[in-house]
């Protein structure tokens, strides 16, 4: 791909994952330094601040500097526009990043950009709402609902939050129709992924591609406490899938219907919705930018 008449913008997140963001503008600037394409960094002020700004940007490139949130917000921007994708994870998660082989060092992000290849990648859409890397209902939505709206951040609060909702909570039963064929089953969660895990390499569908035009399915069936442990290893193996804990399908269509509206997690970021959920791909929507070892394997 040339790219000597490129143009370039970063859109910067500079409170998402915690992170020194002055440190990682300094990286992006040291590495595009010389580089022929133009370029520009520009800095999100309020949510939803990064869509406006990819939407309206005129870059052939435009790159999410933040988590997973941020990745969600400027891929919604490039939604028709034809421009692609880039991204320089410095989140908590990074859940699409790690699925694409981006490097979480800021100057290898950057390199790997440079010296990347332009994919068309999958995206998913729960009742009108995209998301790019997964979406789910049950108890991680729940707590990660919880967790948004306390007073108080950090891992402590997390874990306090969790204990919280474990203690009280009651799996629902699902219907689940996939590309027309339903099952109903008892969850502890259910997630929907575009592309293979949460973030930091929890591998919740650990055999979904962005770009084979399916989306893959992961319920847990209810567990007690004491089988986290063995639940953790395998997101962290890759091999969630094989557990007899869990129900994998995989279609075009899906639809999760619930007894009751509650939690939902698009990107790791809580919303609520009602009772039903219809999920859909959209096909080879979205250029991406992968770095060139991974060209035709995402």
């Amino acid at each position: 791909m040339e790219r000597s008449t490129e143009l370039v913008h970063f859109i910067v997140n500079p409170i998402s994952g915690g992170l020194d963001k002055a440190r990682i503008i300094k990286a992006i600037e040291k590495e595009m330094d010389g580089s022929p394409l133009e370029w520009k960094i520009i800095k999100t002020e309020y949510a939803g601040h990064a869509t406006e700004i990819a939407r309206e940007s005129k870059a052939d490139i435009v790159v999410a500097v933040g988590g997973d949130g941020t990745v969600s917000e400027v891929a919604t921007g490039l939604e028709g526009t034809g421009k692609a994708l880039g991204i320089v994870p410095c989140g908590s998660g990074d859940g699409l990043a790690l699925h694409l082989g981006i490097s979480r060092c800021p100057k290898k992000a950057v390199r790997q950009l440079l010296g990347g290849s332009v994919s068309d990648m999958d995206y998913g859409v729960v009742n009108g709402h995209p998301f790019f890397c997964t979406t789910g209902v049950g108890f991680d939505a729940e707590v990660s609902l919880a967790f948004a709206r306390a007073k108080k951040r950090g891992l402590k609060t997390y874990i306090s939050k969790s204990w919280q909702i474990w203690k009280n909570y009651k799996p629902l039963t699902y219907k689940i129709t996939v590309d027309g064929k339903s099952l109903e089953l008892p969850a502890m969660f259910i997630t929907v992924g575009n592309a293979n895990q949460w973030g930091n390499r929890a591998r919740i569908t650990p055999e979904a591609s962005v770009c084979d035009g399916l989306l893959d399915i992961t319920a847990i069936k209810p567990f007690r406490f004491g089988q986290f442990p063995a639940l953790g290893i395998r997101l962290f193996a890759g091999t969630a899938n094989k557990s007899r804990k869990c129900v994998h399908l995989r279609g075009e269509s899906v639809s999760i219907e619930r007894p009751c509206e509650g939690a939902i997690h698009f990107d790791g970021d809580p919303s609520e919705m009602g009772t039903k959920l219809e999920i859909s791909i959209k096909k080879a929507a979205l250029k991406v930018i992968v770095p060139k070892c991974r060209e035709g394997k995402i």
